[in-house]
């Protein structure tokens, strides 16, 4: 485990917390490692009937920490194994959504069955904008969930969804005053974790229907990201977004 995500089991409820505020919880290989291994854990832990994402200070993540992800590393097999998981969790997913949800932020929560988000959420898929692709099968599910006029204007335009905009949408299930987030979530995963365990697992089931095509998806985008991150482009957009200017794509022909 690490430092950076807090796991604590209580009332049947799993709680994986982002607990990296001074970095907006930005998620490393090791977190992404840390959150895998505990998805894991709790597919097979009896006691678990639920599990609830949540996050301490103002953002729910910044996506991917750029530094640790540009960086030579053994860290692919974590981010896969996460999207795998969580793709997959045979029980039911919770997110509390405070503040900032960008990158991977937004598209594990596409693969959660339940969202609460504060009035500060702010979801956002930047990966065109740095030179990547969609991953965790959002290209599929987010055209399903919010149309694919939205989902184009997300994705390829980079465009954010304020918390209302989410709820009108679909991302999210509820939107909460700040202050208000964590209780709201907390209450929606005890009512949860009293419920039948094995109905709530076939029910889920059968709400997700056939996974063949989501993990299919996964892989394809994940041909298509990795070989984006070796890319000019993607070197382009993050020396950009360090040097704190526009990208400047030519320089990637």
């Amino acid at each position: 485990m690490t430092d950076h995500i807090a796991v604590t089991i209580d009332g049947g409820i799993a709680e994986i917390r982002f607990a990296r505020p001074e970095k907006k919880n930005a998620i490393t290989a090791a977190m992404y490692a840390a959150m895998r291994d505990a998805l894991l854990g709790c597919a097979v832990e009896d006691s678990v009937r639920v599990i609830l994402f949540t996050a301490e200070g103002d953002s729910f993540t910044a996506g991917n920490d750029l530094a640790d992800f540009m960086a030579p590393r053994e860290g692919e097999q974590a981010v896969t194994g996460f999207l795998r998981a969580i793709a997959t969790a045979p029980k039911p997913l919770i997110a509390a959504v405070r503040g900032n949800a960008v990158g991977v932020g937004t598209t594990m929560l596409l693969h959660c069955d339940l969202v609460v988000a504060s009035e500060t959420a702010r979801l956002q898929v930047p990966f065109v904008n740095l030179g990547l692709v969609p991953e965790a099968a959002s290209s599929l599910l987010l055209p399903r969930v919010v149309g694919h006029a939205r989902a184009s204007a997300m994705v390829l335009l980079g465009e954010a969804l304020d918390a209302a905009t989410a709820l009108a949408s679909g991302l999210v299930n509820r939107v909460v005053a700040d202050g208000e987030l964590e209780t709201v979530a907390r209450a929606m995963a005890t009512t949860l974790a009293a419920k039948a365990p094995t109905a709530v697992r076939l029910a889920k089931a059968l709400l997700k229907g056939d996974l063949a095509p989501t993990l299919a998806r996964m892989d394809a985008e994940g041909v298509h990201f990795a070989a984006q991150l070796k890319s000019a482009e993607c070197r382009e957009a993050i020396t950009a977004f360090y040097e704190k200017r526009a990208p400047d794509f030519s320089r990637a022909a």
